[in-house]
């Protein structure tokens, strides 16, 4: 009956299409409408659409239709070099909706003030010397940056999109800092971000002084690949931005105009 009301949705009158629904699935048994909505689930399943729709029903609507979650990993040494060189440059694209990694770029980038890696770095980051060796420059990846931008429909103005970081020194400290000295000029897109530890301050009442560490911690999730691996990194930031979004919490600007 329910099959026969639908082949002839296009001859009833919309408007009274509802009631008669309603009217139909009401002189029914409880056993039969549950029955006919499980085959629709199933159906709905078979094309995808399951468990994107049931994502997109337990989120708020967030304000940015993309978060671009970005960690770099730099030199270093004990004591501190100078200056620091980025040597990995990993961003993933986080659907607002869903919450879901949708793209990733990553590329290695090749230091050339300090050519070659400390001991203390590669202890750190996992990147040794052939990782970066013979790989593009920072003015290159971020060329290749801006393509991949466009390739993704980012760079469209009517798409809210925002860089997501652990903290405020990926896009206030490093990033300009390495191009204001190569005289490289820094994209707009880059000038606002969200700093993950204040929204997870905001969220949860308590700074997370130990960074991702600590916000696994308390959401009680699982730690995912190695500290200090810029894509890994990544990873939990998203992570831990689709849990927060889970609860509830809308994600907003944390970064003052350049």
């Amino acid at each position: 009956m329910i099959a026969r009301l639908h082949t002839g949705a296009a001859r009833f009158p919309q408007n009274l299409l509802p009631r008669a629904r309603q009217a139909v699935c009401s002189l029914l048994p409880p056993g039969v409408l549950k029955g006919y909505s499980s085959i629709v689930s199933r159906k709905l399943a078979s094309h995808g659409f399951g468990a994107s729709m049931a994502a997109m029903s337990s989120f708020p609507p967030q304000r940015y239709h993309y978060f671009l979650v970005l960690d770099f990993e730099a030199t270093c040494d004990k004591p501190q070099i100078h200056p620091q060189e980025i040597i990995e440059f990993p961003i993933l694209k986080l659907n607002g909706r869903t919450m879901e990694i949708e793209s990733t770029f990553h590329m290695y980038v090749q230091p050339v003030v300090h050519p070659q890696l400390t001991p203390f770095c590669t202890e750190l980051t996992g990147i040794i010397q052939g990782m970066v060796d013979g790989q593009p420059s920072l003015q290159q990846v971020l060329e290749r940056v801006d393509e991949w931008m466009a390739k993704e429909g980012l760079l469209d103005p009517s798409v809210k999109s925002i860089f997501v970081t652990c903290g405020d020194w990926d896009l206030k400290v490093m990033l300009p800092g390495q191009c204001q000295y190569l005289g490289l000029p820094v994209a707009d897109y880059f000038k606002q971000w969200i700093n993950l530890k204040k929204a997870y301050s905001f969220a949860m009442g308590s700074w997370p002084k130990n960074g991702l560490l600590d916000m696994n911690k308390g959401l009680n999730l699982q730690h995912i690949g190695r500290p200090h691996s810029g894509i890994d990194d990544c990873k939990n930031i998203a992570n831990i931005m689709k849990t927060l979004a889970h609860r509830g919490f809308i994600f907003k600007q944390t970064s003052k105009p350049f």
